[in-house]
């Protein structure tokens, strides 16, 4: 269906002159791999609702990289809504183009990626939910994808790392997030948003020592909230820690620190500061601005990625869609870093 409203719109377009030449290069690009249609060349809104406006399939044989939705928000604490996310994510991408102009990284004309849908959930149960986000995430890196996870709640990074360390042993994870999500029990649960990389240490799914959580904040239950994050191993280095400053140099250091082993990034949309990213569950203020996030996932370029995630996009709570726009942005940046991807 979306190839051919796409391929009816483009050759519509085509009675028109392309606007400085992108349609000739776009479509030479997308001889080898998809690429995303250019806005030059077709209006923003045309076509299926997919992640850049990327064709759809339903698996990932054959993908070098794959975006894939995990609509759950049950084991959400406060704001509820992250179910929406990776609809409301996708329609806000169709803004992001192609190229990184600020790094040249040219990620479509390095790899094969597509849109794979969503994974099924039980909105009832959560635990039934997680075995759900398992079993499809086994298939998912069984081809030798690499997944861009658009969710949903933190708690879908639990399920997600259970199927990585199955493949690569303990993982590496760089953690942008206002909030530790190292709770051992919530409401006397063991698994919710708050929980996730507490359930990692304990089943050996993490590599303590190449674990860096960047963005913490806000009051905490404890004097110290993140002493038994320090305990394992883990870097901490709070949203204070960040203030007025580039955190390019930090990233030099974790690259160093992560070394050549698999690593993980997780990007809670509240990491950064609400004034920018409102439309979440759990804000806290005095956050991380966008710039310093770009820095984040910038400084990741090198490493060995085995997948990523970006959650807690609430819809309801961003009216505006600035939330939305970001997440599709700093998904696209991520997808920037991943290894053989191409700079000009």
């Amino acid at each position: 269906m979306e190839r051919i409203l796409l391929r009816g719109a483009s050759s519509l377009l085509k009675l028109g002159k392309p606007r400085d030449g992108l349609l000739s290069r776009c479509s030479s690009s997308s001889s080898r791999f998809n690429m995303p249609p250019s806005a030059a060349e077709i209006a923003r809104p045309v076509g299926v609702c997919s992640m850049m406006r990327l064709p759809v399939q339903e698996s990932a044989q054959g993908l070098d990289a794959a975006f894939v939705g995990v609509p759950l928000d049950i084991g959400t604490s406060n704001r509820p809504g992250a179910r929406f996310g990776p609809r409301h994510i996708r329609a806000e991408s169709a803004m992001v183009r192609a190229f990184n102009g600020g790094t040249r990284a040219a990620p479509f004309e390095s790899l094969m990626v597509a849109d794979i849908g969503d994974v099924n959930v039980n909105l009832y149960d959560l635990k039934a939910s997680c075995k759900m986000i398992r079993n499809s995430f086994k298939k998912i890196v069984s081809t030798g994808c690499i997944p861009l996870t658009i969710g949903g709640d933190h708690t879908i990074t639990y399920p997600i790392l259970q199927t990585m360390a199955e493949k690569y042993g303990p993982v590496g994870l760089v953690h942008i997030d206002a909030h530790a999500d190292t709770s051992d029990i919530v409401l006397g649960e063991k698994i919710c948003h708050g929980t996730p990389f507490r359930r990692c240490v304990d089943e050996g799914l993490l590599d303590c020592k190449r674990v860096v959580q960047i963005g913490l904040r806000g009051p905490t239950y404890e004097p110290d909230g993140y002493l038994w994050n320090r305990e394992q191993g883990f870097r901490v280095v709070t949203g204070q820690d960040c203030w007025l400053r580039s955190l390019a140099p930090l990233m030099k250091e974790v690259r160093q620190q992560m070394g050549d082993g698999p690593v993980y990034i997780s990007f809670d949309i509240d990491g950064l500061d609400p004034a920018f990213a409102p439309g979440t569950g759990t804000p806290e203020i005095a956050g991380l601005h966008p710039s310093q996030a770009l820095e984040i996932i910038r400084g990741c370029q090198g490493m060995k990625i085995i997948g990523c995630d970006l959650v807690e996009v609430s819809p309801p709570y961003d009216t505006s869609g600035n939330t939305a726009l970001t997440a599709a942005n700093l998904l696209f940046e991520m997808l920037c870093v991943l290894p053989n991807v191409k700079y000009y």
